[in-house]
């Protein structure tokens, strides 16, 4: 069959794709630091997973939008976190936040998806999948890895086509940098956001395991364009469960019907079992807010710790402000690595998992130029049971640790 030349030109995730590496390595009994798929490594409470076990013999289909408890469940958990006034008819629940983003994407006939660099590997390939032209902004390392409203401002009077739909996807705390927008950062933001109509999709996946405990938000200064993503993946430690929704402003009625329809012509709805136990999950406020403070002290004092052994061997790297990546920039190591024929990301990674067993992502996966000397490092390769036993102080992160020295050493090897 003459197919080939036809099929779209789709890559497997980078994110999977370095998990089944290391995977194999494991299977071959060769050392290896998971520094490069960022799954929560958090149990799920068990007052949930006994709800799902609850839940099994739900089979029914439910309706596209999701549960409406769950939807009001998700809006009274927000409130109580962060102060988010939502309504349940505002909020759409899919199968992951990640096909809620597609569908948004795919709901228009025409549009441009806008990109910071770096972001998450799949918002380009999901922008293309959909017709869409996608464009990068290529951030840098003394803005911490930021967009600024001047760089904004500058794209979009240079636009050749101003009435095409400009859809930004905007991800804080950042998957991949770790780092996050103060309320001034998001303030001026949205002034240049209102000035060119910018519809904006608030990727919040990682806004509860924000370490500070005062999580700003776009939606705040940019209500009627901003559409808020997130889920349980992240805070719940449920990834693999599937469980994502969406909140669309009132003034984006419209749309949010649109993207309702592509719902009910791709997934139909989010399994019923994971519904029924989202919804306990959602109402645990107190068991949330226990489980969250944990997560936040452990995490942010790995990132403290990553951040400073790189430091200290000469690597640009800046701590997480939430989540669990940090994005080290190799620079300063530029002529030693060409010495070894190293000049991209990639090259740099592959390098590092044959000589060392550390895995890392590219930067380019994230967006940005293939000679950019950075990757994506997520300090999650631990037992997350650990820290909700009867003694949590005594928790440790000894595979981190042993994957940093490895690969500071390297480096100095150099």
């Amino acid at each position: 069959m003459t197919i080939n030349k036809y099929l779209r030109v789709s890559k497997y995730s980078q994110t999977l794709l370095i998990n089944q590496a290391s995977l194999t390595r494991e299977q071959n009994q060769q050392n290896v630091y998971k520094f490069g798929f960022g799954q929560s490594p958090f149990p799920v409470p068990q007052e949930i997973v006994k709800a799902l076990a609850n839940a099994a013999h739900r089979k029914e289909y439910m309706s596209v939008q999701g549960h409406l408890p769950l939807r009001q469940a998700i809006v009274d958990f927000h409130l109580q976190q962060e102060q988010k006034k939502w309504h349940s008819d505002n909020i759409i629940v899919g199968a992951g936040s990640k096909i809620l983003l597609f569908c948004i994407m795919a709901a228009f006939e025409q549009a441009e998806i806008l990109l910071p660099a770096p972001s998450w590997v799949s918002y380009a390939p999901q922008g293309k999948l959909a017709g869409h032209k996608v464009t990068w902004l290529t951030t840098e390392f003394n803005d911490h890895w930021q967009l600024t409203p001047e760089q904004l401002n500058d794209y979009c009077n240079k636009r050749d086509n101003p009435d095409i739909p400009l859809i930004l996807v905007f991800n804080y705390p950042s998957n991949p940098t770790g780092q996050t927008y103060s309320a001034a950062q998001l303030s001026a933001l949205a002034t240049v956001m209102k000035k060119h109509n910018i519809l904006v999709i608030a990727d919040e996946i990682y806004s509860l395991l924000t370490f500070n405990n005062n999580y700003e938000t776009l939606e705040h200064f940019y209500p009627e364009g901003c559409i808020v993503s997130s889920g349980l993946s992240k805070w719940c430690g449920a990834g693999g469960w599937r469980l994502g929704f969406i909140h669309i402003p009132p003034e984006l009625s419209k749309l949010k019907e649109t993207v309702i329809g592509v719902a009910s012509e791709t997934y139909s709805c989010a399994p019923a079992p994971i519904q029924i136990a989202a919804t306990t999950a959602y109402n645990q406020l107190d068991l949330a807010n226990e489980f969250l403070t944990k997560q936040r002290e452990l995490l942010n004092s790995i990132s403290q710790y990553c951040t400073e052994k790189l430091q200290a061997v000469g690597v640009n790297v800046h701590a997480a402000q939430g989540g669990f990546y940090i994005f080290p920039q190799f620079d300063r190591f530029t002529s030693k690595l060409m010495q070894r024929g190293i000049t991209t990301s990639e090259q740099l990674t592959l390098t590092l998992m044959e000589e060392t067993g550390v895995a890392l992502l590219p930067g380019s996966a994230f967006g940005m130029p293939e000679n950019s000397l950075t990757t994506r490092l997520a300090f999650v390769d631990f037992d997350g049971e650990q820290v909700f036993s009867k003694h949590p102080n005594d928790y440790s992160f000894d595979k981190v640790k042993q994957g940093i020295e490895q690969l500071c050493n390297w480096l100095k090897a150099l």
